[in-house]
C-alpha cells in the first residue's frame, strides 16, 4: 500500500488528521505548454539564460522522489516510462500517475491561441500501453457554460471511463475554472462550478468516480460547500501560478482549513528557487506545524544556507499577491 492508499483509507473514514494532507508534484506541463514548462535552468546566483532540457526535468522528478515526502508524482507517460523502467518507482511510497488527456485549454505553446476556444476534449494516453507503469490518472473536464462544448468534454469523460474499466485503471478528476467568459456573474461562477462537478459525478456508481479531486481554490465559502457536501468525495486543490512563496504556503494553509485534503502544485514547486526545501516546509505547514510566515521566513533561511539568491526579498516573498487568498489571510 503506497502513502496515497492509506491516507485515502484515513480520509475516507473519518479518521482525518493534518498529517494525512496529501501533496502531489505535478510535473506534468510538457502535456501542456510543453518545452517552456520545464522551467529556467537557474543558476545560485539567480539567473538563467536557457529552459531546463528534459534530462534536466527528470533529474528534478528523480530528486523529489527520493526526498519520499510528497505522496503522488504526477508525470506526463513518456517521462513515466523512463523513470519506472530505471526503477525509480520501486519499493517507493510515492505514487506514479500520468496525465490521461490533454484538452486544448492547457495547449498553451508559444505563438498559439487554442486556449482561447472553448475547452475540446482530446487525449494521447493509451491506457493499456500505460498500464504496466501505473494505474491512476489524472483526468481533466472544463465546463464552460458552453452546451455544446460541454457535452463533448462529458461525451469524452464516459468514454475515457470506458477505456479505465476495461484496464483495471483508476483515476482522479481534474475541473478547471472556465478557460472562456461564461456570462455567470464572479459571485456565482464557484458555485456553477461545484455544481457542474456534483451533476456529472451523479450518475457514476462508485466502481466509476474518481478517488479524488482536482480543482481550483475558488475561496473559502465554494470550497467549504463542496468539500461538507459529500464525504465519499476528497477535494484537492491544483496550484496555479508561481505567485510568491507566501501565496504557496498561504494556499496549502487555506485548503486544508477549509476542507481541501489534497494539494497538487506545479508551477509552485517547479519554478522555485529551491524544490526541496518548499516541499520540505509545504509538508510543515499542512501538518499545522508552521503557519505561512514561518515557512517563508524559515525557506529564506534555508536558501541562504545553501548560498541560493532568492528571487525576491525577504519581505516581498512574504506577501500575499493572489486575490483570492487575500480574502481570507
Amino acid at each position: 500500500m503506497t502513502r496515497l492508499d492509506a491516507k485515502l483509507a484515513r480520509i475516507l473514514s473519518g479518521q482525518y488528521r493534518p498529517s494525512d494532507f496529501i501533496i502531489a508534484d505535478a510535473k506534468d506541463p510538457d502535456m501542456g505548454p510543453s518545452i517552456t514548462s520545464c522551467g529556467p535552468h537557474r543558476e545560485k546566483d539567480g539567473t538563467s539564460k536557457r529552459n531546463r532540457t528534459r534530462a534536466e526535468f527528470l533529474d528534478q522528478i528523480r530528486a523529489i522522489v527520493r526526498q519520499d515526502i510528497v505522496d503522488v508524482m504526477l508525470m506526463s507517460a513518456s517521462n513515466l516510462e523512463v523513470l519506472s523502467r530505471e526503477g525509480l518507482f520501486q519499493d517507493s511510497a510515492v505514487k506514479p500517475t500520468i496525465r490521461a488527456n490533454d484538452t486544448t485549454d492547457i495547449w498553451v505553446m508559444r505563438g498559439a491561441t487554442y486556449n482561447r476556444h472553448p475547452s475540446r476534449p482530446f487525449r494521447s494516453v493509451d491506457l493499456a500501453r500505460v498500464r504496466p507503469y501505473t494505474d491512476l490518472g489524472l483526468y481533466s473536464v472544463t465546463f464552460n457554460h458552453d452546451i455544446e462544448a460541454d457535452i463533448a468534454s462529458l461525451e469524452a469523460f464516459a468514454a475515457f471511463r470506458a477505456d479505465v474499466a476495461a484496464t483495471g485503471f483508476t483515476y482522479f478528476l481534474e475541473v478547471f475554472n472556465p478557460n472562456v467568459e461564461t456570462g455567470i456573474a464572479p459571485d456565482i461562477l464557484p458555485h456553477y462550478i461545484n455544481d457542474c462537478i456534483a451533476r456529472c459525478l451523479a450518475g457514476l456508481v462508485a466502481a466509476d468516480r474518481p478517488r479524488f479531486l482536482k480543482i481550483a481554490y475558488n475561496g473559502p465559502k465554494a470550497l467549504e460547500e463542496l468539500a461538507s457536501y459529500d464525504s465519499s468525495l476528497v477535494v484537492g486543490v491544483l496550484g496555479g501560478g508561481a505567485g510568491t512563496t507566501r501565496d504557496t504556503f498561504e494556499l496549502l494553509a487555506q485548503s486544508e482549513k477549509y476542507g481541501a485534503r489534497v494539494a497538487l502544485f506545479g508551477r509552485k514547486i517547479n519554478l522555485a528557487e529551491s524544490p526541496l526545501a518548499i516541499v520540505a516546509l509545504m509538508r510543515e505547514v499542512a501538518s499545522r506545524n508552521l503557519t505561512p510566515d514561518a515557512a517563508v521566513r524559515a525557506y529564506h533561511a534555508e536558501l541562504a544556507r545553501a548560498g541560493i539568491k532568492p528571487t525576491r526579498a525577504l519581505d516581498d516573498d512574504n506577501t500575499i499577491t493572489e486575490a483570492v487568498l487575500k480574502t481570507a489571510a
